[in-house]
């Protein structure tokens, strides 16, 4: 929201935060404020050794449900915490200058920060359950586990805390069983590969429509939306619409443009992209062109992900050297917990 002018009369609170993540404790809180002035302008401050969601993304957050807020990022604002005159004094400058002179006539807090802060800006102290008994959590419960804590937070926010795994690799190259062993072990979901299921059920001798393929595409990302609110920190997915994509070239020579634009969209989408190698043996089902298909076939996967710049890890051995290599890039251990650092 565009920064508002104080008209004469109006009631303008102030609030501040990491949002690391944003939960509905904050939300009560915002909502509470919203009720109260007739303008509110939120600050956040940067936290990079608290969450890994950029400052950015959580100002979308807040702006995607509240988009009357001002939003003001504060990614150099000062990081100690504390009750001392000092650190008062610190935050008291800092939100001085950013705030330029702006009359703040309520501050909105569930601190103790509360009190020095709303002198300061000779605003009314708001008070906002702090004795957290209408939101009982925190944002530092919520980070020490995320899935156990769901319920506290928004599916948009929830849904930037899982970290989208995606395996891409020819057929027959294990990606679904690795996605859905990687998933019994951490206790998480996984996509399996719509366009297998599609293709079963919709394949007219051994072929689809360039429609139908986009149909894949799109009907797999739903599907995969899907699970993420029921994810436990990763999901694991079995291809994605860059795959759709080279079986549209594959069988087509093209691909629609709607496809072209969702197989460009998903060299962002995902945090970590495996190339499952195909060092393994073939498993020659009905449903598959050949071996020799299959060595093309990866040859172009690869040759598509250098061109794309998108940066990923190959896997190869045994189901349990790749399971093995996926945690230690993940970082976790079998049980999901982050792995300990020596």
């Amino acid at each position: 929201m565009q920064k508002a002018n104080n008209r004469e009369g109006w009631k303008v609170g102030f609030t501040l935060g990491k949002f690391a993540p944003l939960h509905k404790g904050h939300q009560y809180l915002i909502e509470q404020a919203l009720e109260q002035v007739d303008h509110l302008i939120l600050m956040i401050y940067g936290c990079p050794d608290l969450i890994d969601v950029s400052l950015e993304r959580r100002a979308g957050w807040i702006q995607a449900l509240y988009p009357q807020i001002e939003i003001i990022l504060a990614p150099d604002g000062p990081m100690e915490i504390g009750d001392t005159p000092e650190i008062h004094r610190m935050h008291e400058d800092y939100i001085g200058h950013r705030l330029a002179g702006r009359s703040i006539t309520h501050f909105f807090s569930s601190e103790f920060y509360g009190d020095h802060i709303s002198r300061f800006l000779n605003a009314v102290d708001c008070r906002v359950d702090e004795a957290r008994a209408m939101v009982p959590v925190s944002a530092t419960m919520i980070r020490n586990d995320p899935f156990a804590n769901r319920q506290w937070l928004h599916p948009l926010v929830y849904k930037d805390l899982i970290k989208k795994v995606v395996f891409l690799g020819a057929p027959s190259t294990g990606k679904t069983t690795l996605a859905s062993e990687l998933a019994a072990r951490l206790n998480t979901c996984w996509m399996p590969e719509y366009g297998r299921e599609y293709w079963e059920q919709h394949q007219v001798d051994r072929r689809l429509t360039p429609f139908q393929l986009l149909e894949i595409a799109e009907g797999h990302l739903v599907r995969e939306e899907g699970l993420l609110e029921d994810s436990n920190g990763f999901l694991f997915v079995d291809t994605n619409a860059l795959t759709t994509w080279h079986f549209a070239r594959y069988y087509h020579g093209n691909a629609l443009p709607e496809l072209e634009r969702m197989a460009e969209q998903s060299t962002d989408r995902y945090d970590i992209v495996f190339l499952c190698g195909d060092d393994i043996p073939y498993d020659d089902s009905w449903d598959r062109s050949g071996e020799v298909n299959r060595a093309q076939f990866q040859t172009e996967i690869e040759k598509e992900l250098i061109k794309r710049k998108v940066q990923y890890t190959l896997l190869t051995g045994s189901l349990e050297d790749r399971v093995r290599q996926v945690l230690e890039k993940l970082g976790v251990n079998n049980s999901g917990h982050e792995a300990d650092d020596e």
